[in-house]
């Protein structure tokens, strides 16, 4: 039986607790943390645990009954928390995104190799059966070369959701929505298109005058094979309708699921192919649904990873690259100027302190509230948003 401590009981720790929950047979829950401790004694009551509640996740570190932690904290504790339950004989999934920083990152990764440990970063939009789907269907390779991605990101928050107190900043939530709320879809469009050259970005506070970081930013990725990618990160688009879409030689194909395929005229002008596109849409319809999906999903496969020794479908370099990405965003947009890929220990971004002092500041923080009076979220690729 494995024995899982969450750390962290804010809006997204039900996610990881209904998670473990699903499995009684592998895995139970013996200890909940939060600096705030009648959050985890609520937390406790909610889903009827019977399991010990600190204050601090040090407390955890001589434990010697703990196998698997998750870390559901704000991003820029994540590094500092997980490498001490690496360092304690713990595995870890931790939040994304995965650090504040890639020094970070690179000290997760090093703690996780060292003690032989297994590091694993939520992104629980690959285990959702569209998105799955479409990985499958790049990988069968029917549309041709990829000639342009697209991500739309589109969230939308009022502005009172940046006076919670460590939201809006660079030094707690280390960026907006390119980091925090796209951070989905750019690890996906990694996960099945690769890294890009080079990035050229802008980035704008467009209608949250209570936040340092950026509301909108759009960016533009330049492969090596001549694919172009863009991806728009926000949090001020009404309807938050957010998709991923794949442009082949042949043929188009997206999440949420859409194909068109075209055959030149004579003339070049566009006619439909139907013939690919009915060829597209079986393979589509034959491929299996997941069991279960989102965090639910990944927890399962974490709990097979750690049983069966095989390797989890997201790990530290896995969460490393998004992170990569998305600073590369953010260094393009901050200095206008495109960013080859990719960065190195030097550059002024690698570090969580660089990025303090070099990024882009748009307004000053005002309010600062410590919680809300409503923690509901609803959570991206399960009940809808982050």
């Amino acid at each position: 039986m494995i024995r899982a401590a969450v750390i962290g009981t804010g809006n997204i720790a039900p996610s990881h607790i209904q998670g473990y929950l699903t499995f009684p047979d592998q895995v139970t829950i013996v200890a909940l943390v939060d600096i705030y401790p009648e959050k985890a004694h609520r937390m406790a009551e909610r889903f009827e645990l019977d399991v010990d509640v600190y204050d601090d996740h040090k407390a955890l570190l001589e434990r010697d009954d703990i196998d698997l932690v998750s870390v559901c904290t704000p991003p820029y504790t994540h590094s500092e928390i997980t490498v001490n339950c690496l360092n304690a004989g713990f595995h870890v999934l931790v939040e994304k995104p995965m650090a504040s920083s890639l020094a970070e990152c690179d000290a997760m990764l090093d703690a996780a190799a060292e003690n032989g440990k297994t590091l694993s970063v939520v992104a629980q939009n690959r285990f959702t059966t569209p998105m799955m789907k479409l990985k499958q269907m790049l990988e069968k390779d029917m549309i041709g070369p990829i000639v342009h991605a697209q991500v739309d990101s589109h969230w939308w928050r009022g502005h009172c959701y940046y006076d919670l107190w460590w939201r809006g900043t660079w030094e707690k939530e280390g960026g907006g929505p390119t980091l925090n709320h796209a951070v989905h879809h750019i690890d996906a469009l990694g996960w099945m298109l690769g890294m890009p050259q080079r990035v050229t970005a802008v980035m704008a506070n467009t209608a949250h005058d209570n936040s340092q970081v950026e509301d909108l930013s759009v960016a533009i990725l330049q492969y090596a094979q001549g694919t172009l990618g863009q991806v728009t990160s926000s949090v001020v688009h009404h309807g938050e309708e957010q998709q991923l879409i794949f442009q082949g030689q042949k043929a188009r194909i997206s999440t949420p699921w859409k194909v068109k395929a075209s055959v030149s005229r004579d003339n070049g002008f566009p006619d439909p192919d139907q013939d690919l596109k009915t060829q597209l849409q079986t393979e589509y319809d034959n491929l299996s649904d997941l069991e279960y999906q989102g965090h639910t999903a990944q927890i399962q496969n974490v709990l097979q990873s750690l049983t069966e020794g095989s390797d989890v479908l997201i790990d530290g370099t896995s969460g490393r690259n998004t992170l990569e990405l998305i600073t590369a965003i953010y260094k393009a947009a901050s200095t206008d100027t495109p960013v080859d890929l990719p960065l190195s220990e030097n550059d002024p971004f690698y570090t969580r302190e660089g990025i303090i002092k070099h990024a882009k500041y748009f307004y000053e923080k005002g309010a600062s509230v410590e919680n809300f009076a409503d923690s509901q979220i609803r959570v991206s690729g399960e009940e809808g948003k982050p």
